[in-house]
């Protein structure tokens, strides 16, 4: 029997996902299933690295029946044809993964997109794939904009991923805390059905809130916070049309609590912008898409981002590395390596 500590879950989206938060503002989040149970009993000893990846976009785009025949699918469709179907490379995500794999990353998050038009076929596709890259307690996904896309009347969406994001699908709700050691997962799902020709989002008051409410009581835990979200988490990073709608919300939020890093995707352009916060600057770092098998308008070729968490006495540093495709067709190799330290 669910906890009445616990708000009841509101209602999903056509894509079959819990929009409402899961906790009520200042309950005790630590007696939160979903908090202990995501808890891996492996310890960070001297360090713990992440791979990020985003915006794979898997191929091919299948089982698009006259039952999720809409307008909204029409045109992403003919965009996919036209466009994005000779850049995403399930090949090169998969090369991608495989790298991250050889240079033993402690855990994989996946800041959605991993689909194109939310057909359930996709849905089935994907999860393949997430079970091919790891377990879920070695692998972390969270919805884009592509994954909640539009109506599926009824059919279960993201919730067949359900087990990469912190729960199970009958009890699947936002934002997700996943622990490992000392560090923290938050997942958040700004991505919402949006009309054609829009790729928009929105967190809302309740998500934003709990969210707070968590990040407060991960850092009295002195826990490595680490954010993850598919949508632009500032304001100015897109334009209005795919832009996160409560972004100065958020923003403040973020302002008022810290965070140790905040991971996003969307924009297909790798990106570090620093927040000043109370706890000093928080590095908000964007990622290329991981599938990218050829230049398209001004995105790079396929990058992933490594990040590794180095904890002691004197405090945290964490080092990026980031690894992708030089050339089409070419090895994954470092193209960047820096500390983000505090200015």
């Amino acid at each position: 029997m669910r906890d009445k500590r616990f708000a009841d879950p509101g209602p999903t989206t056509g894509s079959g996902v819990i929009t409402a938060k899961i906790l009520r503002p200042g309950a005790d989040n630590r007696a939160w299933p979903g908090w202990q149970a995501q808890t891996v009993l492996n310890r960070m000893t001297e360090t713990f690295t992440i791979a990020h990846l985003t915006d794979v976009h898997l191929s091919p785009v299948a089982g698009f029946t006259p039952r999720y025949w809409n307008l909204k699918r029409m045109a992403g469709l003919l965009n996919w044809h036209s466009k994005r179907r000779g850049v995403h490379s399930r090949a090169v995500a998969d090369l991608l993964v495989a790298d991250a794999k050889a240079l033993r990353a402690d855990h994989v998050v996946i800041t959605g997109d991993l689909i194109n038009l939310g057909l359930p076929a996709e849905y089935v596709s994907a999860l393949e794939w997430l079970q091919a890259i790891g377990p879920p307690e070695r692998v972390t996904v969270i919805p884009g904009n592509h994954d909640i896309y539009s109506s599926l009347h009824g059919d279960a969406g993201v919730t067949r991923w359900a087990a990469y994001m912190g729960g199970e699908a009958e009890t699947l709700a936002f934002p997700f805390v996943r622990r490992f050691g000392p560090v923290a997962l938050i997942g958040l799902n700004s991505a919402v059905e949006t009309p054609p020709f829009a790729a928009s989002g929105q967190l809302g008051p309740d998500q934003i809130e709990v969210t707070r409410d968590l990040l407060e009581r991960l850092h009295d835990d002195d826990a490595i916070r680490v954010v993850l979200i598919h949508h632009p988490p500032l304001a100015g990073l897109t334009s209005a049309r795919r832009a996160l709608k409560d972004v100065k919300l958020f923003q403040r939020m973020l302002e008022k609590t810290g965070a140790e890093l905040v991971l996003y995707g969307h924009n297909h352009k790798p990106l570090l912008t620093w927040l000043e916060t109370v706890n000093g600057p928080l590095a908000v770092i964007g990622g290329a898409s991981a599938s990218a098998a050829r230049l398209y308008k001004n995105d790079p070729l396929a990058q992933y981002n490594l990040f590794t968490f180095f904890k002691s006495e004197e405090g945290l540093r964490i080092r990026q590395i980031v690894r992708g495709l030089e050339r089409p067709d070419g090895p994954v190799v470092k193209l960047s390596e820096r500390v983000l330290e505090k200015r």
